[in-house]
Parts: structure tokens; C-alpha cells; sequence
């Protein structure tokens, strides 16, 4: 199950944000889970999918 919030984005964020996610034929909503998952990867701060945790 996805986890809901509110996000707040000055308007031009917004904008900008929609027409890439329609470059990427994505939804806006789609396209912010695909930035923050590639900016989490590539900080190392999140796993690989299959990983196992560590206790």
C-alpha cells in the first residue's frame, strides 16, 4: 500500500514537473516517485528491491 501526503510546490515547480512528467509520458505523481527513487539510489540510501534487511 502507497503511503498518502500532502506536498506543497510553488507553482512553477508544479509546472515544470508536469510537462517532464509528460515528456515521460508519466503522471506528475509518477514522475516525483521516479525522481525521489533515483535520487535515493544514487545516495545510497535506499535499497535494492529483493534485498534482504539487515537486523
Amino acid at each position: 500500500m502507497k503511503k498518502k501526503f500532502l506536498l506543497r510546490l510553488d507553482p512553477a515547480v508544479y509546472e515544470a514537473l508536469e510537462k517532464w512528467a509528460a515528456d515521460d509520458l508519466r503522471s506528475v505523481n509518477g514522475q516525483i516517485e521516479y525522481l525521489l527513487a533515483q535520487a535515493l539510489r544514487k545516495a545510497g540510501r535506499q535499497r535494492r528491491a529483493g534485498a534482504e534487511e539487515e537486523r
